[in-house]
Protein backbone atom coordinates (compact mmCIF):
# COMPACT_ATOMS: atom_id res chain seq x y z
CA UNK A 1 0.00 0.00 0.00
CA UNK A 2 2.90 2.36 0.93
CA UNK A 3 4.55 1.68 -2.37
CA UNK A 4 1.22 2.95 -4.35
CA UNK A 5 0.28 6.26 -2.10
CA UNK A 6 4.20 6.82 -0.78
CA UNK A 7 5.17 9.41 -3.55
CA UNK A 8 1.93 10.89 -3.69
CA UNK A 9 1.91 11.15 0.26
CA UNK A 10 5.42 12.69 0.35
CA UNK A 11 4.11 15.03 -2.78
CA UNK A 12 1.77 16.40 -0.88
CA UNK A 13 3.93 16.50 2.39
CA UNK A 14 6.62 18.53 0.19
CA UNK A 15 3.81 20.80 -1.36
CA UNK A 16 2.13 21.59 1.94
CA UNK A 17 5.48 22.11 3.85
CA UNK A 18 6.44 24.64 0.98
CA UNK A 19 3.26 26.05 0.81
CA UNK A 20 3.14 26.86 5.16
CA UNK A 21 7.42 27.56 4.66
CA UNK A 22 6.51 30.48 1.83
CA UNK A 23 3.43 31.66 4.67
CA UNK A 24 5.63 31.59 7.69
CA UNK A 25 8.47 33.55 5.85
CA UNK A 26 6.96 35.70 3.87
CA UNK A 27 2.94 35.75 4.83
CA UNK A 28 2.62 35.15 0.89
CA UNK A 29 0.17 32.57 -0.29
CA UNK A 30 1.68 30.09 -2.32
CA UNK A 31 0.13 30.52 -5.40
CA UNK A 32 2.40 29.44 -8.12
CA UNK A 33 0.85 31.14 -11.11
CA UNK A 34 1.00 34.35 -9.39
CA UNK A 35 4.40 33.65 -7.98
CA UNK A 36 5.72 32.81 -11.43
CA UNK A 37 4.00 35.71 -12.76
CA UNK A 38 5.45 38.11 -10.48
CA UNK A 39 8.70 36.44 -10.90
CA UNK A 40 8.49 37.32 -15.26
CA UNK A 41 6.89 40.44 -14.64
CA UNK A 42 10.22 41.46 -12.32
CA UNK A 43 8.63 42.63 -9.29
CA UNK A 44 10.20 42.60 -5.95
CA UNK A 45 10.82 40.12 -3.80
CA UNK A 46 13.57 37.36 -3.74
CA UNK A 47 11.43 34.68 -2.46
CA UNK A 48 9.82 34.34 -5.62
CA UNK A 49 13.09 33.43 -7.53
CA UNK A 50 13.44 31.13 -4.72
CA UNK A 51 10.60 29.52 -4.97
CA UNK A 52 10.60 29.00 -8.74
CA UNK A 53 14.01 28.12 -8.39
CA UNK A 54 12.54 25.31 -5.76
CA UNK A 55 10.10 24.13 -8.38
CA UNK A 56 13.31 23.40 -11.30
CA UNK A 57 15.52 22.01 -8.72
CA UNK A 58 12.80 19.60 -7.52
CA UNK A 59 12.22 18.03 -11.43
CA UNK A 60 15.87 18.05 -11.46
CA UNK A 61 16.20 16.17 -9.05
CA UNK A 62 13.27 13.70 -9.43
CA UNK A 63 14.73 13.13 -12.86
CA UNK A 64 18.60 12.78 -11.62
CA UNK A 65 17.17 10.14 -9.22
CA UNK A 66 15.27 8.31 -11.71
CA UNK A 67 11.66 9.09 -10.90
CA UNK A 68 9.64 9.16 -13.85
CA UNK A 69 7.88 11.68 -15.16
CA UNK A 70 4.57 12.06 -14.44
CA UNK A 71 2.15 9.70 -17.32
CA UNK A 72 0.47 12.90 -18.84
CA UNK A 73 3.53 14.29 -19.11
CA UNK A 74 5.85 11.40 -21.32
CA UNK A 75 5.03 11.52 -25.21
CA UNK A 76 3.87 15.11 -24.93
CA UNK A 77 5.94 17.39 -27.16
CA UNK A 78 7.15 20.39 -26.12
CA UNK A 79 5.17 22.56 -27.96
CA UNK A 80 2.10 20.77 -26.66
CA UNK A 81 3.12 21.44 -23.09
CA UNK A 82 4.06 24.77 -23.85
CA UNK A 83 0.86 25.77 -25.56
CA UNK A 84 -1.04 24.12 -22.60
CA UNK A 85 0.67 26.19 -19.63
CA UNK A 86 0.22 29.06 -21.42
CA UNK A 87 -3.55 28.29 -22.00
CA UNK A 88 -3.78 27.11 -17.58
CA UNK A 89 -1.75 30.54 -17.27
CA UNK A 90 -4.30 32.43 -18.44
CA UNK A 91 -7.39 30.73 -17.34
CA UNK A 92 -5.35 31.39 -13.68
CA UNK A 93 -4.91 34.86 -14.48
CA UNK A 94 -9.14 34.45 -15.30
CA UNK A 95 -9.64 32.94 -12.59
CA UNK A 96 -8.14 35.55 -9.92
CA UNK A 97 -5.58 32.32 -8.89
CA UNK A 98 -4.37 28.84 -9.65
CA UNK A 99 -5.36 25.09 -8.77
CA UNK A 100 -1.94 25.49 -5.45
CA UNK A 101 -3.28 28.86 -4.65
CA UNK A 102 -7.21 28.30 -4.18
CA UNK A 103 -6.78 24.35 -3.52
CA UNK A 104 -3.61 23.87 -1.12
CA UNK A 105 -3.96 27.70 0.14
CA UNK A 106 -7.92 28.58 -0.25
CA UNK A 107 -9.02 25.42 1.16
CA UNK A 108 -6.73 25.09 3.92
CA UNK A 109 -7.94 28.81 4.99
CA UNK A 110 -11.82 27.45 4.42
CA UNK A 111 -12.08 29.70 1.85
CA UNK A 112 -15.55 29.44 -0.24
CA UNK A 113 -14.16 31.39 -2.85
CA UNK A 114 -11.50 28.82 -3.58
CA UNK A 115 -14.21 26.26 -2.85
CA UNK A 116 -16.19 27.05 -5.57
CA UNK A 117 -12.76 27.53 -7.76
CA UNK A 118 -11.36 24.31 -7.11
CA UNK A 119 -15.00 22.83 -8.03
CA UNK A 120 -14.53 24.71 -11.69
CA UNK A 121 -10.95 23.85 -11.73
CA UNK A 122 -11.94 19.84 -11.14
CA UNK A 123 -14.83 19.65 -12.97
CA UNK A 124 -13.55 20.81 -15.76
CA UNK A 125 -10.57 18.35 -15.88
CA UNK A 126 -12.72 15.55 -15.80
CA UNK A 127 -15.05 17.08 -18.68
CA UNK A 128 -11.74 17.88 -20.51
CA UNK A 129 -10.57 14.06 -19.97
CA UNK A 130 -13.83 12.38 -20.41
CA UNK A 131 -14.14 14.56 -23.68
CA UNK A 132 -10.48 13.42 -25.34
CA UNK A 133 -10.52 9.48 -23.70
CA UNK A 134 -13.75 9.51 -25.76
CA UNK A 135 -12.53 10.76 -29.22
CA UNK A 136 -14.51 14.23 -29.02
CA UNK A 137 -12.05 16.44 -30.61
CA UNK A 138 -10.25 13.96 -32.65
Amino acid sequence: MLELFGPSLLGGALIGLAAGGLYLLTGRIAGVSGVLGGAVLLEAGWWRYAFVAGLVAAGVAAALLGIPAAQALTGSSWATLSISGLIAGAGASLGSGCTSGHGVCGLARFSSRSLVAVITFMSTAALTVFAVRHGIGQ
